[in-house]
C-alpha cells in the first residue's frame, strides 16, 4: 500500500511544530532559572560583577606597566591601593554626617509629623502658623534633645517606626555588606594578577577556539572598549559630584560633601538617580532654610549641572557608545533593583552598557542593537 504524501507532511509539520513549542518552553525554563538564581546568589554575585568592573578599568594600565617590565602583582597593588585609599579617607570623612542624620532620623520624623499637624490645624482654623514658622530653622533636630510627647498622632508614630526599621535594616547589613567590599577588593587584585594568563590558555589551547587571532583581537577591543567607558562614566560622574559639593559648600549648604558624594554615585543610575537627588536636595534646602524659595538652591546648582553634563558633557565624551532608548533604560533598571535591590540599580547601566559593547565587538544580534538604540 502506497504511502500518502500528505499524510507524511503532515506528520513532519506536527513533529516539527511540538520540536518548536518544547525548545520555547526549555527557553522560558532557562530564562527563570538563570533570574532567580541571580536573585537567590545575589550576595556572591555583585561582588564578583564589581570586581570585573574594576579589573576592566585596571587592566589596560596593568598591560601597559607589564610592558615596562614592573610585575603584574606589584603593579596590580599599587593601583587598587591608589583607588581603594582615597575612597576609604572620603567614607572615613563621610562617616560623621551620614551618622548624624541617621541618628536624628526619628527626631525628624517627630518634626515631620509636627509640620503635618501644624497644617492640619491651619486648615481648621486655630492659631499655630507663628509656632510652624519658628521651629523652621536649620537642622533643629541636631541642636535638641528629643521632647516627650503627650499625644502622639498616628502619622507621627508610623513615621518614628519607619525610621527606626530603616536604621534597623541597615545596621544588619553592614557586616554583609562589608565582607562583600572586602571579598571584591580580593577578588580584583586576583583578576589583574592571574585573569590575563588563563585568558591566553582559553585562546591558545581551548580547541573551541577555531580563529584564536581573531579571538585575541575580539577580547583587546571589547576590553578597551568597555574600560575606556568605565573610566569615562566615572571621571564624569565624580566631576559632578565633586562640582555640586562645592556649589553647595560655597551657598553654605551643611553636610555639602556627603550630598555631593550621593549626587555623584546615584549619578550611575539614568533619570531616576537625577528625581532621587533631586528629592533629597530639596529635603535638604527645606530643612535649613524652611519653606521659603531659597529651599530652591541646592536643588537649582544640581540641576544646573546635571543639564550640562547630560545634555553635552556625556553625549560629546561617549558618543554613540551611551545611545540607548530611554525605555529600555527603565525596563533593565526596574528588573535590576527586583533581583539585586539598590546595588543592582547602581551597577545596572555599567553591565547593560558592556553587553551593549560587546554585541557591537563581536558583531551578532544586529536586530537587538537597533532595538536597544531606537530612537526618533
Amino acid at each position: 500500500m502506497k504511502e500518502n504524501p500528505l499524510l507524511h507532511r503532515h506528520d513532519e509539520y506536527k513533529v516539527k511544530t511540538r520540536d518548536v513549542r518544547v525548545v520555547r518552553l526549555l527557553i522560558v525554563l532557562v530564562a527563570l532559572a538563570t533570574l532567580y538564581t541571580l536573585y537567590f546568589a545575589q550576595s556572591l554575585i555583585i561582588p564578583v560583577v564589581f570586581s570585573m568592573l574594576v579589573a576592566l578599568l585596571l587592566s589596560p594600565l596593568v598591560t601597559r606597566l607589564k610592558r615596562l617590565f614592573i610585575p603584574r602583582a606589584v603593579s596590580s597593588m599599587v593601583l587598587l591601593a591608589m583607588l581603594v585609599t582615597p575612597l576609604t579617607f572620603l567614607a572615613f570623612e563621610l562617616s560623621e554626617p551620614a551618622e548624624r542624620w541617621m541618628k536624628s532620623l526619628p527626631l525628624l520624623a517627630e518634626q515631620i509629623a509636627e509640620e503635618l499637624s501644624m497644617i492640619s490645624s491651619v486648615a481648621h482654623g486655630d492659631t499655630t502658623l507663628q509656632e510652624s514658622q519658628a521651629s523652621n530653622t536649620a537642622y533643629p533636630w541636631f541642636e535638641k534633645e528629643p521632647t516627650q510627647k503627650t499625644d502622639d498622632s498616628a502619622v507621627e508614630e508610623q513615621f518614628k517606626q519607619g525610621s527606626r526599621q530603616m536604621i534597623f535594616e541597615m545596621l544588619l547589613a553592614a557586616p554583609l555588606f562589608l565582607a562583600q567590599v572586602i571579598g571584591a577588593i580580593v577578588l580584583t587584585l586576583f583578576l589583574l594578577i592571574f585573569g590575563p594568563p588563563l585568558s591566553k590558555v582559553v585562546i591558545n589551547d581551548f580547541p573551541i577556539i577555531k580563529n584564536r587571532e581573531r579571538a585575541k583581537l575580539l577580547i583587546r577591543s571589547i576590553q578597551q572598549a568597555l574600560s575606556h567607558y568605565i573610566l569615562t562614566i566615572s571621571i564624569i560622574n565624580c566631576a559632578l559630584g565633586v562640582l555640586t559639593a562645592i556649589g553647595l559648600s560655597y551657598f553654605n549648604i551643611r553636610d555639602a560633601i556627603l550630598w555631593g558624594a550621593i549626587v555623584g554615585l546615584l549619578n550611575f543610575v539614568p533619570y531616576m538617580g537625577s528625581i532621587i537627588s533631586v528629592g533629597i536636595l530639596l529635603l535638604v534646602g527645606t530643612l535649613q532654610f524652611g519653606i521659603t524659595s531659597t529651599a530652591l538652591l541646592p536643588v537649582g546648582i544640581f540641576l544646573t549641572l546635571n543639564i550640562i553634563e547630560s545634555q553635552i558633557v556625556t553625549p560629546t565624551v561617549l558618543g554613540k557608545s551611551m545611545q540607548i532608548n530611554p525605555l529600555v533604560i527603565i525596563v533593565w533598571l526596574f528588573v535590576s533593583g527586583w533581583i539585586w535591590g539598590m546595588l543592582g540599580v547602581l551597577l545596572a547601566v555599567p553591565i547593560f552598557v558592556c553587553i551593549k559593547l560587546t554585541l557591537q565587538q563581536m558583531e551578532v544580534f544586529p536586530h537587538w542593537l537597533k532595538f536597544i538604540e531606537a530612537h526618533d
